[in-house]
């Protein structure tokens, strides 16, 4: 067999990336080829439209491996396996075990309890417990954090009494007095002396984390990429530094960190966080010069503890983008972040269930959520195969775009001081001002949530009452502000909810006429805009005259008549409809003509286009039409 390498296709000449883009610029036909496919991201950086092999060329994690410091293909070196996790609200602990043994049997493999502080006890966890078996399943707890280190007690009591082998045991108790003064500016002084003795009390649970850095309420907040990363490898090392300083062992407090993120419908960028997430804690980590005390593969130089750079990350899908109106769409929101997450080698993953927003989940919302994972394992295989992601030239190249931007962002608030910059409420200033953008960025359409700001459901007439979200903490606490707690959706649901509870149908109707194509698609863009508030909308294929689309929308009772034509008509039909219409309907204009001034100076102030504000509009219509 020859040796030699065979080039695949030779008789086709190699294409230099500036002869692609003179083909793509011509394609664009005058148009800016910056401002038509270069994405200028939240995040800060530029996406271009392709890339190539030379993009990535001379980038030193192409040459990782997986498994392999700096873990940014992963901390699993031959398969991508992962912790499918549902969250159990225990008031009934004999209730809790029971739905546990039974979601046990349906592919759950990872369970996570949230445990009133005053219930902690030994008889109850015991209950809690009672026929689960802890080597095999991963176990998490949430309680009060001043609850936690008993709790830690009572289960390794537990552990103990049944002889299982605590080396085996996985899971974690979350841990996080930083996350309550994040979202609800409560601060306690003797935090360090909890997580101090939490990691004390998980020391013979070699595999259970004490600590935690509770990202995702960053990312449900509605911060950016980076921002959720930055701010998370800030607080992570906030925490490591904070634990050597009290005492314990660098290699020790490392490993008993976990880091809980978020993850959203950004597909690409959410794969490429959390590969930058491993690499850049790991280089965080190694600053420390942690010590392995037994013979390890994994050792660096100098007895370095390579294994304490690993990141054990948890992901639970979003709460910020789901929606209460067409909520099965939700399904594909958490599916697409289920898929990033999946992707991107996470150790355990929790799908939210996609009627969350709107009432308590029931059997059937809670099942959907476990199989959406176990599709992607038994049926996508998304288990085989350890970082399919590496070597893309899109996604490496965002791999260290994201990286420049969030270690930036780390080196920043680790000078100001993580805690401190929390204590300040500049951390939650920040991320709240990325979520007002983002909120603006919906009501413009430049952010989009299908179902909400674009095709809506027509015939959906539910009134829904969206549900408050629960405390961080196991505790009763009340809010004192900090970080933003309204989902993205929330004004417009607001909006339709006003409209739906008025007991009023309003009717909007579209009077369309002139040229074929520019009226059916105006109609139906602004079908679509008054839909978003629970207008019925009624469309029709065109008119001869105004006279006789004004005749057809009264006898349809319509509250609002859009006026859907051409540019160039609207010089002669909208003076026409404004005269027939007076001031019995509303009338608006689809659309910003050249002529829009001059109909302006004639009493025509009603426009929809691209540019409009959808919110605002749409609270001005309902203000008018709800009296």
């Amino acid at each position: 067999m020859s040796s030699s390498k065979e080039k695949l296709f030779p008789e086709f000449p190699p294409v230099s990336a500036e002869q692609w883009k003179e083909k793509i610029v011509a394609d664009l036909k005058g148009a800016d080829f910056e401002k038509k496919l270069v994405w200028r991201t939240n995040e800060g950086f530029n996406v271009n439209p392709f890339y190539r092999a030379e993009d990535i060329a001379g980038l030193k994690i192409t040459e990782s491996l997986p498994g392999v410091y700096p873990y940014v293909r992963g901390t699993k070196k031959d398969k991508n396996n992962w912790f499918v996790r549902q969250d159990i609200e225990v008031a009934d602990f004999a209730e809790a075990n029971k739905k546990a043994l039974d979601i046990l049997n349906k592919g759950i493999n990872s369970l996570g309890f949230k445990i009133l502080g005053d219930a902690v006890n030994p008889a109850n966890m015991a209950s809690l417990l009672n026929g689960i078996l802890p080597e095999c399943v991963e176990l998490n707890f949430q309680t009060c954090n001043m609850q936690s280190v008993e709790l830690i007690r009572i289960l390794v009591a537990y552990f103990k009494s049944r002889n299982y082998d605590l080396t085996k045991i996985q899971g974690s108790v979350n841990i996080d007095f930083i996350g309550i003064n994040l979202s609800k500016n409560h601060v306690k002084t003797e935090w360090i002396e909890v997580m101090k003795d939490a990691v004390t009390a998980t020391a013979e649970l070699r595999m259970f984390k004490a600590v935690a850095v509770n990202a995702h309420l960053l990312s449900d907040a509605g911060s950016y990429i980076t921002q959720e990363l930055g701010y998370a490898l800030a607080w992570g090392n906030e925490l490591l530094n904070r634990l050597v300083e009290a005492g314990v062992d660098r290699t020790i407090a490392a490993k008993k960190i976990k880091f809980n993120f978020g993850t959203g419908s950004n597909y690409f960028m959410e794969i490429a966080k959390f590969r930058v997430a491993r690499w850049l804690w790991a280089e965080i980590v190694k600053a420390y010069n942690p010590t392995c005390n037994h013979d390890c593969p994994n050792q660096g130089s100098d007895n370095e503890c390579r294994c304490a750079g690993k990141m054990n990350i948890f992901a639970r899908t979003s709460s910020f983008n789901l929606t209460s109106f067409d909520a099965y769409v939700n399904l594909l929101r958490t599916q697409t972040e289920a898929m990033s997450a999946s992707l991107a080698g996470v150790d355990s993953l929790l799908v939210t269930a996609f009627d969350k927003p709107h009432k308590t989940p029931d059997d059937f919302s809670e099942r959907i959520a476990r199989n959406q994972q176990l599709l992607l394992k038994e049926e996508c295989h998304f288990d085989k195969v350890v970082d399919p992601s590496g070597g893309s030239y899109y996604i490496e190249t965002l791999t260290h775009l994201i990286a420049c931007e969030a270690w930036k962002l780390f080196l920043d608030t680790e000078e100001k001081g993580f805690y401190e910059s929390v204590k300040k409420g500049e951390i939650q200033s920040a991320i709240n001002a990325s979520a007002g953008k983002r909120f603006k960025a919906l009501a413009q359409r430049r952010e989009i949530l299908l179902g909400t700001n674009q095709y809506p459901n027509f015939t959906e007439k539910a009134p829904l009452n969206p549900l408050k979200g629960t405390s961080a903490d196991a505790c009763s606490a009340e809010s004192n502000g900090g970080l933003n707690t309204k989902r993205l959706s929330e004004d417009f649901e607001t909006l339709r909810l006003t409209t739906g509870k008025s007991g009023k149908e309003v009717k909007a109707f579209m009077l369309t006429i002139g040229n074929l194509a520019m009226r059916l698609a105006r109609s139906q863009f602004s079908s679509n805009f008054l839909a978003c508030a629970g207008y019925k909308v009624i469309d029709n294929l065109g008119f001869e005259t105004v006279a006789q689309g004004v005749e057809a929308a009264r006898k349809a009772g319509a509250d609002v008549i859009v006026l859907c034509s051409s540019d160039d008509e609207y010089a002669a039909f909208a003076p026409e409809a404004h005269q027939l219409i007076g001031d019995r309907e509303i009338l608006i204009i689809a659309g910003a003509p050249a002529c829009m001034e001059d109909l302006k100076a004639q009493g025509i102030t009603n426009y929809i286009n691209i540019r409009s504000n959808v919110l605002e509009t749409l609270q001005e219509l309902n203000n008018q039409l709800l009296k």
